[in-house]
C-alpha cells in the first residue's frame, strides 16, 4: 500500500504524495482553477492533471528528478541547466496569458513594506537591508511583459538526464518580468546563470537585473518563509544570497 508523503504544508497551501499522484490543497478555489488555465495555455512540459475540485487538483507526477534545490548543490548537468534556460524561452516567447502578474507599483510596495518590517524587527543589519534594497530597487524598471510563471524556483523544474520533463507549480502565473523568472531559477545558484543563459540566449538577458531580483525576491520572502515555518537562514538560502550581494 502506497503511503500519504506530506510534501510541503502550510496555512495557505498543502501538497500531498499517494505514489504517483500529488493532491494539492489550496485555501483559494480561484488560485487552483487559475493553475490548470496557465498549464493548458503554457507552451512547456506540465504535468498531467488527472481531476481537478473546487481547491484540490492532483497531477501525475513528473518523470525525472528536479534539478535542484535551494541551499543544496545541484547535481544536474550543466547541459540540463541550459534546457531549463531553453525551455524557459519557449515559454516567455508565447502568447501572454489573459491575466496580469504582480504590477510594478506592487512589487515596490511590498519591498517597501517587507524591508520597513526587517528593519523594525531587527531581523537583519540595517547595512545588509539597506544595501540590497539599493540593489532590489534597480529591477523596478518598466518591463516588456512576457508569459510569466511566476515562482520558478529551482525545485519546480523537473529533468532526466539533460531533458526538461516539466515544470511545476503555476499557481502565480500571469503576464510579468522575464528577469523575474530567471532570477527565480538561478536564486542560489549562480554558478549555473551561465548555463542558464546559454539556453535561454544571452541577446535577451539583462544580468544586472537578474541579479537585482535576487535581491528583490529574498528581501520580500523573508517574513512568509518565516511565518509559514520555513528558515532563510538555512546556508544558501535567502539570508545567504543577500549576503553574497554586497
Amino acid at each position: 500500500m502506497d503511503e500519504v508523503e506530506v510534501v510541503v504544508a502550510h496555512q495557505e497551501r498543502a501538497t500531498l504524495r499517494v505514489g504517483d499522484v500529488f493532491l494539492k490543497v489550496d485555501a483559494d478555489p480561484a488560485r487552483t482553477e487559475g493553475e490548470v488555465e496557465a498549464m493548458t495555455l503554457a507552451p512547456v512540459p506540465t504535468p498531467e492533471v488527472l481531476w481537478c475540485r473546487p481547491s484540490v487538483l492532483a497531477l501525475a507526477a513528473l518523470p525525472g528528478v528536479a534539478l535542484g534545490r535551494l541551499g543544496e548543490p545541484s547535481t544536474a548537468s550543466a547541459a540540463a541547466w541550459a534546457a531549463a534556460g531553453a525551455v524557459l524561452r519557449v515559454l516567455h516567447d508565447a502568447p501572454l496569458p489573459p491575466w496580469s502578474g504582480a504590477s510594478l507599483d506592487e512589487k515596490a510596495a511590498s519591498l517597501d513594506a517587507e524591508c520597513t518590517w526587517l528593519l523594525t524587527n531587527d531581523v537583519l543589519p540595517a547595512e545588509l537591508v539597506t544595501r540590497n534594497r539599493e540593489l532590489a530597487e534597480s529591477a523596478l524598471r518598466p518591463w516588456t511583459p512576457v508569459f510569466m510563471h511566476g515562482d520558478l524556483q529551482v525545485a519546480h523544474v523537473f529533468v532526466e538526464g539533460d531533458e526538461v520533463t516539466g515544470i511545476l507549480d503555476w499557481s502565480e502565473a500571469g503576464r510579468g518580468s522575464a528577469m523575474y523568472d530567471l532570477s527565480s531559477l538561478t536564486l542560489g545558484h549562480p554558478e549555473h546563470v551561465a548555463d542558464v543563459v546559454a539556453g535561454y540566449g544571452a541577446d535577451a538577458v539583462d544580468l544586472d537585473v537578474v541579479r537585482a531580483w535576487w535581491s528583490l525576491r529574498s528581501l520580500t520572502a523573508i517574513r512568509w518563509l518565516v511565518e509559514h515555518g520555513f528558515d532563510p537562514a538555512a546556508p544558501g538560502c535567502e539570508i545567504d544570497v543577500l549576503k553574497a550581494q554586497l
